[in-house]
């Protein structure tokens, strides 16, 4: 995918311990379903939490949430 064809709405399962959506557990981009394996970093702003993941096809991710809508985003892929 291009870099002008991002953010792309997708649909995500997330943990929700002691608060919404905490971590993304897996996510559905081009109808394939991605389990994250690993979230290697992640950072709050005033109303999107953003997660960059490693996911099982060995491509980082970095996924955005918007809180108020609860809508997520895929925002870029990092080819390793």
């Amino acid at each position: 995918m291009r870099e002008d064809n991002f953010p792309v709405k997708v649909e995500v399962a997330a943990y929700s311990g002691y608060k919404s959506n905490e971590r993304p557990l897996y996510f559905i981009f081009n109808d394939r379903k991605l389990d994250v394996i690993d979230i290697i970093d992640r950072w709050y702003g005033v109303q999107h939490d953003y997660y960059k993941l490693l996911a099982d096809d060995c491509k980082i991710y970095l996924l955005k949430w918007h809180r108020m809508h609860d809508l997520w985003f895929l925002v870029k892929i990092i080819e390793r």
